[in-house]
């Protein structure tokens, strides 16, 4: 449940902060909760790679081996 403490919102006011409650609530919900990695796969360099590709841009050089 909602409730609006102090002030006085409008109706699309109301509307548009509870839009935002339930697609942060839906986004956090979709995030899997496997297991976490074991700690031999922290530093593995092929996680880094799955990410995909860099886009081309000012100092994209410098994200050539650092994740974006």
């Amino acid at each position: 449940m909602i409730k609006v403490v102090r002030g006085n919102p409008t109706p699309e006011e109301l509307a548009a902060a509870l839009a935002v409650v339930r697609a942060r609530a839906a986004a956090a919900a979709a995030v899997p909760s496997g297991p976490p990695l074991p700690p031999e796969q922290w530093a593995d360099p092929g996680r880094i790679a799955r990410r995909g590709a860099h886009s081309p841009g000012p100092r994209s050089w410098a994200r050539t081996y650092w994740p974006v």
